[in-house]
């Protein structure tokens, strides 16, 4: 598991707690050496004194839970959830709570938040107030829980495409945009995968992206 920000420990300390292997990962070099001192001959735990926009991420599966800085959230979800190599496999973020509804909305707001959702399952588990933190920030936060949808390798293509096409011009109809696309039985895809025909891009849910990419890929649902 990796606990990103992790501040003074208390997720990394609970996660140890759990018998889970942790890297503890935490750019302020104070906060780092004190991470050194609390888990000093704990085996479980490592910090690395890095910033998460740029640690190096476990080649193979893992596990984030972490409650990073808010201001860094969407650098955060880039590297997580932007990349379609990085083996993510599940993920518990405390974050603001402004971001995490738009995260969590089923409609994505842009061609990036698509990309994220669609690949990913999105949920907004609960709402955390302010008085949770110490310090308090001025906003109160939320849990984000993240799980990936099944993606073989054509679908994920046939997604990329499908977004490309569809965020050149959001007010467009999806069934347009299947159109432009050449795609056989646009409009029988569409019904498939519980889209309207005359349902515009920003009406289409992540869900249904991901529908429409497996059913694209020749994959059934």
């Amino acid at each position: 598991m990796l606990d990103l920000g992790a501040g003074g420990g208390a997720i990394t300390a609970r996660l140890a707690e759990s018998g889970a292997r942790v890297i503890a990962v935490e750019r302020d070099p104070r906060l780092a050496a004190r991470l050194h001192r609390r888990f000093a001959g704990d085996p479980r735990v490592r910090v690395v004194e890095a910033d998460l926009r740029e640690v190096k991420l476990p080649r193979r599966e893992f596990l984030v839970v972490a409650s990073p800085p808010f201001s860094l959230t969407t650098a955060l979800c880039r590297r997580l959830l932007g990349d379609p190599d990085v083996r993510l496999t599940a993920a518990e973020l405390i974050i603001q709570d402004g971001a995490a509804r738009w995260l969590a909305s089923p409609r994505p707001r842009d061609a990036e938040t698509a990309w994220w959702t669609a690949r990913y399952q999105v949920r907004l588990a609960r709402t955390v107030s302010a008085a949770s933190f110490t310090p308090s920030p001025g906003v109160a936060a939320a849990r984000l829980s993240i799980r990936p949808r099944p993606t073989p390798a054509p679908a994920l293509r046939q997604l990329r495409a499908l977004l490309r096409s569809a965020y050149r011009n959001p007010g467009a109809r999806a069934s347009a945009v299947l159109a432009s696309m050449a795609a056989p039985a646009g409009r029988r895809l569409l019904i498939h995968a519980g889209v309207g025909p005359g349902s515009l891009v920003t009406d289409v849910t992540a869900e249904q992206w991901h529908r429409l990419a497996l059913l694209l890929a020749g994959r059934d649902l």
